[in-house]
């Protein structure tokens, strides 16, 4: 059989060699924008068109929206039937079907439950409680849980961990000591629920290939061919994994970019992609340097930077789309001026340019940055959406639904019985679950066997009695229907028969009529998911098929979702733009301490990482740049001088549009398309910064505390920036300002809380 050569097309020299040479360990740099989605595709139906069969390929990606994007794609090149057949999809959705087919020989039932992160926090908030840990400042949930995440992605166990004397003196020093034992009960409780968290997928999938050597060398037999997308993203578990797997054949195609590396808080190690020379020494090296994405100007800016690291796989990437202008660096005063600035330049260039707000984004280093950029977004009437929300399988009747088909799936899942138990109210209160809970504990027994035995437990009064079995009897009745009724028939039973239809339609104000709307939502979804699956598979999907594709989704999935009905501008971190891209980016707060987000104790890899993330933001924007950063800071009430970022001058200033001085505090040049006159009093102000604090310790002497302060100075507000004061009353504590702030409108402040800087 010959391959299909017209899948070649289309392909330039470098994507056309790394998709023939399809045999023998490869690694594939591709550049930002450099086509890796296209390779990968390509190199896929190459294989498949020359015989290769899709049920020995195993293709890994980081979200199901890249997995079904691939899979589209190569139905399209090749066969929808055969593209089908393929083992494409997250490391997390391939690992769980491996497992659930070897669940039984780690002691699990094959419909086990999988944990999302407030499950995980819920069942660890009720193992603090029972530990007396729970108000224990020390002992906050989220970092309990991010520390057994971290150790379950290095493959450390509860007793690998019970027995590190390194990792026990590390938690002692932290004044943690007790969390070996919060571990041991987290995994015991998950066992006893028939349950595993995200990171229990990959932990598990390494204990099996690790215990069972038989069951590896089914699965190294079963894929002859491996790839995998965004290899510089894999943690230590997933790199073993992979390695084990290919460790036969050595077909293992890794594609990724070692300058977008920017996941180590997340367990990724940029190891992983730098040694695979060293894991695969006979490995070919394929390079994608060709940006098909950005203006030559952004590309070659971009490249100047990221050449500053020292730990990268050498490459030049370049691009042939127009010139395009000069990276625009904007400075302002403070924060707020700079947020103020930046709307408005978003507000000119939709309104004189025509550029849509959906292609045009605000990357910023922390989530906490957004406040003032919405604040100025909504004095401008600019719509936004702030990528990284609320995803809507976490809203809270969603989650309720969600729990009543989990349970009916599998009854030991404790989470979702204890979220649902008393919901909506049957008169099972928390009194009545705690016993439960605590009886459970005693007894090493799960949750719903208590149920089930509730009057050999002798706890509760027959009233109590007669409705918990009530419950049980519910479920157990809606459990004999899982398998035999379609996923949004049975959902639509659910809903109906627990009661949360009738619940929700109760209620009368707008938030809770927005409830009974979202549980519509959800049954179209489901709906939408019975289609998609008959379209693939030919088969009618079950409730089970339906919670085994929500369970999976990443919060990149999620994120990922546009409204294209209504165009919006995207305010994110620079880590979630990863993957996106826009015709216009703004990197804001470009500041130093902050963009490097770094302290005394940064050390040099994470001032790498911290470049490499600023080459991510740059590398987002496909026509217009601005790099943005204020002269001043809020801290801890203070406000404080800054400098730009050291980012900005390892750029090179040739393809830069610089406003001001060298010295970085010349006076700013008016630019192009904003008047900075709209934002600030049309006065003379002299380059003198004098904190309030520094100001009222000068004026000790004085019988007024704020005597300082006339009519006509020129001050600094941190929410309201730069105004004129109009008018001052009072005395003491009590002295008053009414101070003018051009486009926000006077406002009265009472000295000693307002926090103003006199700046003349």
């Amino acid at each position: 059989m010959k391959p299909n050569k017209s899948i070649l097309q289309h392909l330039n020299d470098q994507q056309k060699e790394a998709v023939v040479n399809y045999e023998g360990p490869t690694l594939i740099i591709a550049g930002a924008g450099a086509g890796k989605t296209r390779v990968l595709t390509h190199r896929i139906a190459y294989m498949l068109s020359d015989g290769i069969s899709p049920e020995r390929i195993m293709a890994l990606t980081f979200t199901n929206k890249a997995a079904d994007e691939m899979k589209e794609r190569i139905g399209k090149m090749v066969s929808y039937n055969i593209a089908r057949r393929l083992w494409m999809g997250t490391f997390h959705s391939i690992f769980r079907k491996i497992l659930k087919n070897e669940a039984e020989k780690l002691g699990y039932i094959s419909n086990f439950s999988i944990y999302d992160t407030d499950d995980s926090q819920s069942l660890i908030k009720s193992i603090l409680k029972e530990l007396q840990l729970y108000n224990n400042d020390r002992y906050k949930p989220k970092d309990v849980l991010s520390r057994i995440s971290h150790a379950k992605n290095n493959l450390i166990t509860v007793e690998a961990y019970k027995n590190n004397k390194a990792i026990l003196e590390n938690d002692y020093f932290k004044r943690m000591d007790q969390m070996w034992l919060i571990y041991e009960r987290y995994q015991h409780q998950l066992k006893l629920s028939n349950a595993m968290d995200f990171d229990d997928l990959l932990l598990n999938t390494n204990i099996l290939f690790r215990d069972f050597p038989d069951i590896l060398t089914i699965y190294q037999h079963k894929f002859d061919y491996i790839l995998v997308d965004e290899y510089q993203d894999t943690n230590y578990a997933q790199y073993l994994i992979i390695k084990k797997l290919s460790d036969k054949h050595k077909n293992l195609c890794v594609v990724g970019d070692d300058s977008q590396s920017i996941y180590s808080f997340r367990g990724a190690r940029i190891e992983n992609i730098l040694n695979f020379k060293k894991d695969y020494p006979n490995y070919k090296l394929f390079k994608l340097e060709q940006n098909y994405r950005s203006t030559k100007t952004i590309v070659n800016a971009a490249n100047t930077l990221i050449e500053h690291n020292k730990e990268r796989i050498p490459k030049v990437i370049f691009s042939e789309n127009e010139e395009g202008e000069k990276i625009e660096i904007l400075k302002s005063l403070t924060e707020v001026e700079e947020a103020y600035v930046v709307a408005k330049i978003i507000n000119e260039l939709h309104n004189q340019q025509h550029i849509p707000y959906h292609e045009m984004a605000v990357l910023y280093r922390t989530n906490a940055q957004s406040r003032t950029f919405e604040d100025s977004l909504r004095r401008l009437s600019i719509p936004y959406r702030i990528y990284g929300g609320h995803s809507f399988y976490q809203r809270k009747e969603i989650k309720d639904v969600l729990a009543y088909l989990r349970l009916c799936i599998n009854e030991y899942d404790s989470e979702s019985l204890k979220r649902i138990i008393n919901y909506p109210a049957r008169g099972i209160g928390d009194t009545t679950l705690q016993k439960l809970e605590t009886y459970a504990q005693q007894n090493f027994i799960p949750l719903w066997d208590c149920l089930c035995n509730v009057k050999q437990i002798n706890l509760f009064t027959s009233g109590t009695i007669n409705k918990i079995e009530e419950f049980v009897k519910l479920i157990t009745e809606l459990k004999t229907e899982v398998t035999t009724k379609a996923a949004f028939e049975f959902t639509e039973k659910i809903i109906e028969k627990t009661g949360i239809k009738a619940e929700l339609e109760k209620e009368k104000n707008k938030e809770e009529i927005e409830r009974m709307f979202n549980v519509q939502e959800l049954l179209n979804s489901i709906k939408e998911f019975e289609e998609n699956f008959i379209e693939n598979y030919q088969i009618q999907p079950t409730i089970i098929d339906f919670l085994e594709h929500v369970s999976l989704l990443t919060s990149l999935d999620e994120n990922k979702k546009e409204d294209k009905n209504e165009s919006r501008v995207t305010l994110m971190t620079a880590h979630s733009a990863k993957g996106l891209e826009y015709d216009v980016v703004f990197i804001v707060g470009a500041e130093k301490n902050k963009f490097p987000l770094v302290n005394v104790f940064t050390i040099d890899e994470n001032i790498e990482e911290e470049r490499r993330l600023f080459y991510v933001a740059m590398t987002r924007a496909r026509k217009k740049l601005f790099i943005s950063f204020s002269e001043q800071v809020l801290r801890w009430g203070n406000i404080e001088p800054t400098k730009p970022s050291p980012f900005i001058s390892e750029i090179d200033s040739k393809f830069l549009n610089i406003p001001y001085n060298d010295d970085n505090i010349g006076k700013v040049k008016e630019r192009k398309i904003f008047n900075t006159s709209e934002i600030k009093p049309a006065l003379k102000v002299e380059k003198k910064f004098v904190p309030l604090a520094e100001a009222v310790q000068k004026k000790t002497t004085s019988s007024n505390l704020f005597s300082h302060f006339k009519t006509g100075d020129v001050v600094l507000h941190e929410r309201f920036g730069r105004g004129v004061i109009l008018r001052i009353e009072g005395t003491d504590h009590n002295t008053r300002a009414l101070v003018d702030f051009g486009n926000l409108g006077q406002k009265q402040l009472l000295l000693k809380y307002a926090n103003l800087t006199l700046l003349n």
